[in-house]
């Protein structure tokens, strides 16, 4: 049977794949073994549960609701917010474990239910499995006194809102808040951030103009959000504003938009506030941690900072476990999932955001002038479908194309074949000096791909 988990939990098509039965199931599971050590010290388990916007998300969430309360485990339900308050909370009152109804950036459609372990944590490899595994066995079925309550957790979004606010870096000395004096536009993608992230950035200080706050439980990521970064763009220079960002559904990611309607995506962002925080002596080991994807240029200006960096998979999941291993501070994705795990334990689009807004703040530069740190080399990706993925790194002819690329390229570009984890797929990407060479190098090493890897 395949894997039922994917990179961010369970994630399919509302009332398709991801019924009710499999919600209550899933829930039922998840209580079995992440509620263990609660009930082995004499506890009752406390979870919290919370939800984007999607219709769907309602009867999802009441079918979990009810696996895990019908398992013994107490339910604090907070609503609608997003992934990262989530974590927080979970953490915050020692829940036992979250649950998060997201699809994060996917359609309305789409739904999804993912795990936070005690202290907020994403389930390792293993703890997946232990639930996968569990769905085989009879769920655990107290009576009585025995089975959970299930209570609403009324200050979920007051909790979460205070946390942020007492993050982010205190940027003058007057007595002024850390982003006065700033426009800012936010797109909250009709999704769990449309209330809290405006709200917050207020008592920041900042101006702010709301885009995409109005969700209807069908228009989450609709033309919208991260993904869709034009109508940001519009408002952001219509009104002159000094930048926009852009949640995705769960607000666990943050892309930005410079004053000229320009894209500031993850990289750059990171390449943002690791150079900030290395300067304030707050970049743990002076080292960032990004992914194979992120552009050569993040790289290169790390070093000419004199940064480390450390690439992972792509995954934040896979971001999150080095980071931790290694007890390291920033980290994230080109996709704009970053993580700073001085106030968080997952990718926080608000506190990205915030972050961003307290450098220009406290260096009155432009997102602009900021996003110079580093130079963003020309991408291309290809995906080759149809291929034997799983013979990507053994096949010595294609190996031996990708060396002579690449030391054609030398340290102005860069070659990275990469098997789809999902998909009959290899992707190619090739990042060089110009855009016309990077379409070059792509397209001529998928070909080879295609002759080598044919199916």
């Amino acid at each position: 049977m395949a894997r039922l988990f994917g990179t961010d939990g369970v994630r399919g098509l509302a009332n398709d794949l991801l019924t009710v039965e499999l919600a209550t199931a899933l829930a039922q599971a998840a209580a079995a073994v992440l509620a263990r050590d609660a009930r082995e010290d004499g506890r009752r388990p406390v979870a919290v549960l919370a939800r984007d916007p999607r219709i769907s998300g309602e009867f999802i969430g009441s079918a979990v609701a009810a696996g895990l309360a019908s398992s013994g485990v107490d339910v604090l339900d907070a609503g609608v917010i997003p992934t990262p308050a989530a974590a927080f909370l979970t953490a915050e009152i020692e829940a036992d474990f979250g649950v998060m109804i997201s699809a994060s950036h996917n359609p309305a459609p789409d739904n999804g239910i993912k795990f936070f372990a005690r202290g907020g944590l994403k389930l390792a490899d293993e703890l997946e499995d232990e639930i996968e595994q569990q769905l085989e066995r009879e769920p655990f079925r107290p009576t009585a006194g025995d089975v959970g309550h299930i209570d609403r957790f009324a200050d979920a979004e007051d909790r979460y809102a205070l946390h942020l606010l007492r993050s982010i870096p205190q940027v003058y000395t007057d007595g002024r808040p850390p982003l006065d004096g700033l426009h800012v536009v936010i797109d909250a993608a009709h999704g769990a951030a449309a209330g809290v992230s405006p709200q917050v950035f207020k008592d920041a200080g900042a101006e702010v103009t709301v885009i995409g706050n109005e969700p209807d439980g069908t228009n989450i990521n609709d033309g919208v959000g991260s993904t869709h970064l034009d109508r940001l763009k519009d408002v952001v220079t219509h009104l002159q504003a000094d930048f926009g960002i852009a949640h995705d559904g769960d607000a666990d990611r943050c892309l930005a938009v410079d004053a000229n309607g320009e894209t500031v995506d993850g990289d750059q962002i990171m390449a943002i506030l690791a150079t900030d925080l290395h300067r304030r002596g707050k970049l743990a080991e002076g080292t960032l941690v990004a992914t194979v994807m992120s552009n050569l240029g993040l790289k290169i200006a790390m070093r000419e900072h004199g940064i480390s960096m450390l690439e992972t998979k792509v995954g934040d999941r896979y971001v999150l476990a080095e980071l931790n291993e290694r007890s390291l501070s920033l980290g994230g994705e080109q996709s704009g999932h970053v993580i700073l795990t001085e106030f968080a334990t997952t990718g926080d689009g608000i506190l990205t955001g915030l972050f961003l807004g307290t450098v220009m703040a406290a260096t009155g530069k432009s997102l602009a002038e900021l996003k110079q740190v580093m130079k963003v080399y020309p991408q291309v990706l290809v995906n080759v479908r149809d291929v034997r993925k799983d013979e990507c790194d053994t096949n010595e002819a294609l190996q031996a194309e990708v060396a002579a690329v690449a030391a054609e390229l030398g340290d102005s570009g860069r070659v990275l074949l990469r098997p789809s984890g999902t998909e009959p797929v290899v992707r190619v990407m090739i990042e060089a000096e110009t855009h016309e060479a990077a379409h070059r190098y792509a397209h001529g090493l998928a070909d080879v791909v295609r002759q080598h890897l044919a199916i």
